[in-house]
């Protein structure tokens, strides 16, 4: 179960060459404020490329906690 103020967040990476969101993950935002920076394969281009945090909010990914 998620404590009060977790400081992880959910982020979608997008591919810097097509411009397609593929990847998700979560990261500490208090551990690295700066932008996550991966190469991950792209599956429409059919090739390794670099991939970057977006700035988007993805509130239809984040997870909410349960009301009891």
């Amino acid at each position: 179960m998620a404590k009060k103020g977790d400081k992880r967040k959910t982020i979608g990476l997008v591919s810097e060459e097509s411009g397609h969101r593929h990847y998700y993950t979560v990261k500490n935002t208090q551990n690295t404020p700066e932008k996550l920076t991966l190469r991950k394969y792209d599956p429409v281009l059919r090739k390794h490329v670099t991939y970057v945090e977006t700035k988007k909010s993805l509130g239809r990914n984040e997870v909410k906690p349960r009301k009891r």
